[in-house]
């Protein structure tokens, strides 16, 4: 290959932005170009991108995080909690790691794995949901004397980015271990609003709350999957150039890093991204006939710019007298971004054009106020409510924030039973005739009246639904947790049946006899020493047919069965081989079924169990052996959750304490809460295997990230 030809390779490997570095890394040979070996040149080219690729991941991924977070979310009038996984990075030596807000969003505690597998504690130093980031920040009290330190990546100009140049996205997909994958630049500006509607409203979260009014992503074809989100987006120079946001249909979007960065320094610095706002929405002109300026779309009632007497339809041609044309889409988050990095009070001028006349305005900017409030479950009442914010007022078209927004009911709740019933979407104005001002208020309001004692009958509650007002009484005696209600102990037969109806009859050559065919003979029942097979079909009891007509009498014969005397005998008349024949069996008194078992809830771990039963018994093949306590259901991140315990577990022990039934359950729960050791064993059965699940509880309170959790309290 001869210089010149050389030289234009070099070129075209310059322009897709990562393979003129490889030319760079493969020597060039002393022999002749006549005699070169295109194959060989080839192999140096791959080692030199492998190289290239290996060296750039190697200066990130030790500083990459998994992230395990326990959340709670809000439905049904309830809070829940739960579990999510997301990637972060750490990008400084104290320990402050990047990633999404909507990894953190509602966190109650997170948990970061580092590359060398330690699991460290983080506390959340702030979110920033309008461009979906968020700063964590390690206990680096965890890893003190580890004798290294923190590994650290470090920020790349995002600017620098051209369509084509390759990418890494790394993260944790799947809550995998971490990984790496490669791809190339897409788009360097998308937006998703202006596709379709050319409005900078473009994207939420989650239902009220926007995000992307100051992004243009990176958008680029690494593969990304659930988990990635919040990892981090690197050039090949192992720098961190955006955090990985969505993704999906082989495409990835991620938030550039100069303005991550730039968000990241405002929440370690104070806890939040102040932003100036002026009231207004805005609109390209590419399809409006105009040449020059922005359009506005819409002015916010009251706001800055409605006080200083813009209107929707005007088109701002300058600000502080910088001329401004957004023609496209892609041009909006940075108009809106130049107004929000404005100081908060900064005076304004824009000038604007209303009907062939130009003009002046002078406005003062405000604080862009968050969309949407923080959220908090009343267990005792069955609501959850939101905290109403001003965004949250116009869009609801509400008068003022004054309030709270209901934003569930749990069924069978007071709030339910109240006359008439409160429901999801009310404002609840005041209670006992003291307005609520806000969600802090209620709070105050809530753990007062729940604190008193007694408690009263009935609470006047007044709240506006549809521009109506209304008043109820609700009733704010807590819910108790009552045992489910047992049927008095009658006849029974050791057996399973199921109606055996016309088609099936007929189907199994008896189409004249309709009846119960047996399906299961219980063990150590009086039905095993009868004559009874599996397989009979009972046509009679005490000579009286019981023909089931449909599925619907598939309790006949149980109802029947318990109008005898459960201590004496039943003659049944069944049908074998297509002969009828009497069997006497004796009878015996109804054992309590799964659904009527007594249970016993634990608040600490989070979990309910019962008692065993006959038939949990016999379905799972358990002897008399076999004892403990079922567990009915348990929160997936609670102690007990977390800790890798199960609904449908059958709790055997909890530490050193035998576990026999529900008296020996509370005396060893009560034993460990007594102790409060820093980790609970609970040796469980689950199908054929023992299991012994380790559960860290935090018995000691610990700050939190939100700011109503008090309401839960148990």
């Amino acid at each position: 290959m001869n210089n010149e030809k050389r030289a234009r390779r070099a070129w075209r490997c310059m322009t897709c932005g990562v393979l003129w570095l490889a030319v760079a890394c493969a020597p060039l040979r002393a022999a002749d170009p006549a005699t070169a070996d295109d194959g060989d040149e080839a192999g140096r080219l791959r080692e030199g991108i492998r190289r290239m690729i290996t060296a750039g991941r190697d200066r990130v991924f030790p500083a990459m995080v998994n992230i395990n977070v326990v959340a709670v979310s809000y439905w049904g009038g309830k809070e829940h909690k739960h579990r999510s996984v997301g990637s972060g990075t750490i990008m400084s030596p104290e320990g402050y790691v990047l990633t999404n807000y909507h990894v953190t969003h509602n966190g109650r505690k997170f948990v970061c794995t580092l590359s060398d597998k330690r699991e460290i504690d983080a506390i959340l130093v702030g979110e920033d949901p309008l461009t979906d980031l968020a700063v964590l920040k390690l206990d680096l009290s965890e890893i003190e004397g580890a004798g290294s330190p923190l590994p650290v990546a470090r920020f790349g100009d995002s600017a620098e980015l051209r369509v084509g140049d390759y990418v890494m996205a790394m993260g944790s997909p799947f809550a995998l271990s971490r990984s790496v994958t490669l791809g190339i630049v897409s788009n360097t500006e998308r937006v998703f609003g202006g596709t379709w509607t050319q409005d900078d409203e473009n994207m939420e979260l989650d239902a009220g709350q926007r995000t992307g009014l100051f992004t243009r992503w990176i958008q680029h074809d690494a593969l990304i999957q659930p988990g990635n989100s919040g990892g981090p987006l690197v050039n090949l120079r192992g720098e961190v150039i955006g955090v990985n946001e969505l993704g999906g249909s082989s495409m990835g979007f991620a938030i550039p890093s100069n303005l991550s960065r730039t968000v990241m320094r405002a929440l370690i610095e104070h806890g939040e991204v102040a932003r100036s706002w002026i009231g207004v929405s805005v609109k390209p002109i590419e399809k409006t006939g105009l040449r020059e300026g922005v359009l506005v779309n819409s002015i916010v009632k009251d706001g800055p710019a409605d006080r200083a007497g813009l209107e929707a339809g005007d088109v701002i041609l300058a600000i502080d007298g910088d001329a401004v044309t957004v023609r496209f889409p892609e041009q909006v988050p940075p108009l809106i971004k130049r107004i929000a990095e404005l100081p908060i009070g900064s005076n304004v001028t824009l000038r604007y054009r209303r009907d062939d006349q130009a003009a002046d305005a002078t406005l003062t900017t405000e604080k862009l106020q968050k969309d949407r409030g923080d959220e908090a479950a009343f267990r005792a009442w069955g609501i959850s409510g939101l905290e109403i914010t001003e965004k949250m007022a116009r869009d609801l078209r509400l008068d003022n924030t004054a309030g709270v927004l209901v934003s569930g009911i749990r069924d069978g709740s007071s709030a339910r039973l109240a006359e008439p019933p409160i429901q999801p979407g009310d404002v609840i104005r005041s209670i006992d005739a003291e307005p609520v001002a806000d969600l802090a208020e209620f709070v105050q309001r809530y753990e007062k009246i729940m604190q008193a004692e007694p408690l009263p009958e009935y609470l006047l509650v007044e709240f506006d639904r549809r521009g109506s007002n209304h008043v109820t009484l609700l009733k704010p005696k807590p819910d108790d947790d009552v045992d489910p209600p047992r049927e008095l102990r009658k006849a029974w037969i050791g057996v399973a049946t199921q109606p055996v109806i016309a088609k099936l009859a007929k189907r199994l050559g008896h189409p004249d006899s309709l009846g119960f065919r047996i399906t299961r003979i219980y063990p150590n029942s009086k039905a095993t020493d009868s004559a009874l097979r599996v397989g009979d079909v009972i046509v009679a009891l005490e000579g009286e047919k019981v023909e089931p007509r449909g599925l619907q009498d598939s309790g006949l014969f149980a109802r029947e069965l318990r109008k005898l005397d459960p201590d004496g005998t039943a003659t049944l008349t069944v049908l074998r081989d297509g002969a009828t024949q009497e069997v006497q069996v004796g009878l015996e008194r109804t054992h309590i079924r799964p659904e009527e078992a007594r249970t016993e809830r634990n608040r600490d771990f989070e979990l309910t169990v019962r008692s065993l039963t006959f038939f949990d018994r016999d379905e799972n093949r358990w002897g008399d052996d076999i004892r403990g306590v079922l567990v009915r259901s348990v929160e997936s991140a609670g102690w007990a959750g977390l800790g890798g315990v199960r609904s449908g577990d059958l709790i055997q022990r909890i530490d050193r304490h035998e576990i026999r039934g529900l008296n020996s359950y509370r005396a060893a729960i009560e034993a460990v809460t007594k102790a409060q050791p820093e980790r609970v064993v609970f040796v469980v059965l689950r199908g054929v295997r023992t299991h012994f699940q380790f559960i860290e509880p935090e018995w000691k309170p610990v700050a939190k990230s939100a700011k109503f959790e008090s309401t839960e309290k148990e």
